[in-house]
This record gives C-alpha cells, sequence and structure tokens, in this order.
C-alpha cells in the first residue's frame, strides 16, 4: 500500500515547506476554506469513520459535532503529550513531516469555529518543539496561518506549548489544567471538555496521528478513506513495534491487517533467534495477550482487540521473548505507575504503590501463597474506582499476568526466587 501519513518514508525532505507545498501541502486546507462550510467539513471528517488514534477510538466527527454552534472562543487543543511505554508514532509524524499535522489543525479549527489551536508536546521533546514552531512560522509568513487565510474572513493561529513531563497529562483535563497553567490534575466530568474546556470555553482534543488523517481525508473524500481498513475501523493505523524484533519502529498499516503480519513480515520478526512469550498491543496500559494463534492472527482493530480482552490503543506494540520473566515486566509498568499517579484520590494513590511492591516481592522470592489473591482484590479496590484511567491502566496487566502466566507467579513463590533473573529487583522507590 502506498502510506498516507508516512509520506516522509519516501520523500525525506517533505518536512520543508516548499517541498510539504509542491507535493499539495495545504491544498486541503485551502479546499475547505473557499469551497466548503464548517459543517461541511466536520460532515466529511464523521462520513470517513476516523477515529481517535491516541488510544479511546472515538468517532472524531462525532467529537467536532458537540461543539455548540456559535460560541466564542472555541478552541482545538492537540494533544502531543506521547508519554506512554512504547509509543512513539506522533514523534515521528512531528519530526518528520510537521506540516501535515499543522494543516490538519487549521483544518479541524475551521470546522469547530476556532481561532486559536494549541499543540501541547511532551516536555522532553525539546527539538520537536524547536521543528513545530519553525514549522508555525514558515506557515504563517506564507499566508497558510493568520488573518483571512486564502482571502476569507477565517483567522487562525496556532501556539506550541510544551508540558512538565508527567504521564497524567495525557489525560485531556489534566492536559487542560497544565496548559491552563496550573498542576495537571485530572477535572470532574462532565461538564465535558466540548461544553467547558481550555479556560472554561467548548475544547476540541484530538491526538496528533488522528488530525494528521484530516487534509488527506477531505483532499480525497470519506469513500476513499473507507477503501482502507475495515468497516468499523477505517483507514490506516500507525503501529509502533519495540523489544528484540529485527526491525524496531513505526509501520503505516491498514486496519483489519493481522497482528502476524506486523510482527513477521514489517518488523522482521524477533531477533537472535528468540522466541514470542506474550505482547502488549496498546502501550503499557493494555493488557498483555501470550503467543496463541488467535492473538497473532487478530486483527489490527479496536473491535479485534476489544474482543479479545485487551485494547488496541495507541498501537505501541512491546513484544516480550521467552526468556524474559513476566514479573520483571510486570514490576517495571506497576512502578510506572505507581510513580506517575498523580495522587489526586486515594485508590490510585495508595493502590498504585502497593501493586508495585507486592509485585517486588514476588519477583525478590519473598513472596506468599496470599499475594496472588491480594493482587487481584487490590486491583478490585482501584477498578473504576480513581478519578481518571490511570488506575484502571495500572491494573490491567496484573490481571492479564496472573491470568496467563499464574504458573510464573507460583514458581517464583515456590521456589523463592526468580528462575529468569536471580539477582534481587530494584526496590520500589
Amino acid at each position: 500500500m502506498d502510506p498516507i501519513l508516512f509520506k516522509h518514508v519516501s520523500s525525506p525532505d517533505i518536512g520543508e515547506l516548499p517541498v510539504y507545498a509542491d507535493s499539495g501541502g495545504y491544498s486541503a486546507f485551502r479546499q475547505a476554506v473557499t469551497e466548503m462550510q464548517p459543517a461541511e467539513v466536520t460532515q466529511v471528517i464523521s462520513d470517513s469513520g476516523l477515529s481517535g488514534r491516541g488510544g479511546a477510538g472515538f468517532p472524531t466527527g462525532r467529537k467536532w459535532s458537540f461543539i455548540p454552534k456559535g460560541m466564542l472562543p472555541t478552541y482545538l487543543v492537540i494533544n502531543a503529550d506521547e508519554s506512554e511505554p512504547g509509543a512513539f508514532k506522533d514523534r515521528e509524524l512531528m519530526e518528520r513531516n510537521p506540516h501535515q499535522l499543522l494543516e490538519g489543525v487549521a483544518i479541524a479549527a475551521y470546522a469547530i469555529g476556532c481561532r486559536t489551536a494549541f499543540i501541547y508536546i511532551r516536555g522532553e521533546f525539546l527539538y520537536i518543539g524547536e521543528i513545530l514552531e519553525a514549522a508555525v512560522g514558515e506557515a504563517r509568513k506564507a499566508g497558510f496561518l493568520g488573518d483571512k487565510v486564502f482571502g476569507s474572513d477565517f483567522d487562525i493561529d496556532i501556539v506550541v506549548h510544551r508540558g512538565a513531563g508527567a504521564y497524567i497529562c495525557g489525560e485531556e483535563s489534566a492536559l487542560l489544567d497544565s496548559l491552563e497553567g496550573y498542576r495537571g490534575f485530572p477535572r470532574l466530568r462532565p461538564p465535558f471538555p466540548a461544553v467547558k474546556g481550555l479556560y472554561g470555553q467548548p475544547t476540541v482534543i484530538n491526538n496528533v496521528e488522528t488530525i494528521a488523517n484530516v487534509p488527506h481525508i477531505v483532499k480525497n473524500g470519506a469513500d476513499w478513506f473507507k477503501e482502507y481498513g475495515t468497516d468499523k475501523s477505517s483507514g490506516t493505523k500507525i503501529c509502533s513495534i519495540s523489544g528484540p524484533v529485527n526491525r524496531p519502529g513505526n509501520y503505516e498499516m491498514n486496519m483489519g491487517t493481522p497482528f502476524r503480519v506486523l510482527l513477521e513480515e514489517r518488523a522482521g520478526g524477533l531477533s537472535d533467534g528468540k522466541k514470542l512469550k506474550a505482547y502488549i498491543p496498546g502501550g503499557a496500559s493494555a493488557p498483555m495477550l501470550p503467543n496463541r494463534p488467535e492473538f497473532l492472527d487478530i486483527a489490527l482493530s479496536y473491535e479485534a482487540y476489544r474482543e479479545a480482552g485487551s485494547a488496541f490503543g495507541s498501537a505501541s506494540f512491546i513484544i516480550i521473548p521467552d526468556d524474559v520473566c513476566i514479573l520483571r515486566v510486570q514490576q517495571r509498568l506497576s512502578e510506572f505507575f505507581a510513580h506517575e499517579s498523580c495522587g489526586k484520590c486515594i485508590p490510585c494513590r495508595e493502590g498504585t504503590p502497593w501493586l508495585a511492591k507486592t509485585v517486588q516481592r514476588i519477583e525478590n522470592g519473598q513472596g506468599r501463597e496470599e499475594d496472588l489473591p491480594l493482587l487481584l482484590d487490590i486491583c478490585d479496590n482501584i477498578l473504576g474506582r480513581s478519578f481518571c484511567a490511570l488506575g484502571d491502566f495500572a491494573t490491567s496487566n496484573i490481571v492479564a499476568t496472573v491470568k496467563y502466566f499464574y504458573d510464573e507467579y507460583e514458581e517464583h513463590i515456590r521456589s523463592r526466587g526468580c528462575p529468569f533473573h536471580p539477582r534481587p529487583a530494584q526496590a520500589v522507590a
């Protein structure tokens, strides 16, 4: 297939404005502003079936339609706070083809009646922030951004804002708090951002990959986009794959393609003769799946992974070989969520370090028989009781690893140590 979002693979200089413009860049924005009404743009996106690419998979056009009509100011915020372990697709999109993102932002802003859009990037992405700021300056100088673009009455400006590196700010309401200058804490919902978002005004929050699709859909039409993918999951999806594979990286895949194709054909299979033990399909927050035929042949789509008891999420695939201890992996995951808990709610603040310390105790050879039901009991008391989804994310792989690798937990407890890593695991801070 010809790439849609990854044209930089065949055209490395497309990140430069002259090259991007010569290849048809900003023509979709011109078409939207000069030939279409905002509601028509939203309808095309709705008809295309484009869903959010950040993890939730919510229909993009439907999200735009929630914005009340005629209320100003309205804001568009791009969530570029890519902090999920295993995820690195948005970084490549911003680094290699920033104008594709900016054009998508401009079109989305036109559709919802926004005059100022924000790109909220992860604090550690210093050089990407510089790339985006330079691209915004180029686009403004060329007349693609600013006042009365293409001779219309539409004004648009884009502001690049760096976060401070907190994982919780990937949660949309915490992101808004951070953008307003406060500490990033999740907000009580309702009201949802479409009603009361940034500065108390109607706000749409979209992921980088989601918005990067918008110019291509406006230019080529909804039916063209639906030619890719499945009936329920249209288009392509950028899949990040990491771990001991021969060709780790980002790959643009048709929705509905079997995972086996991504692993064996695109990523070249596992390296150094290793064998697959398990994999995490949607970043650290998605439940792990073991090496079974039904999970290797599963379609790359939101519905398929949901039916399998996991989550497609951001399509950030973490490959785990057979010589790696599942409990060591789980300890790293649990430590991450314990460290990144914002501390606002008791179930997450108290439960996530409890999970991490219990897994560490088992991994260190100090586990007890009652630790396995204890882990599940802690998960039950976090799940659905935390203020945002981070608490649920912290439980997902505990439940999955106990379900699929119960024997490995038992072996650690029975043998009073880790059969894979004899040295004690690092204590939780």
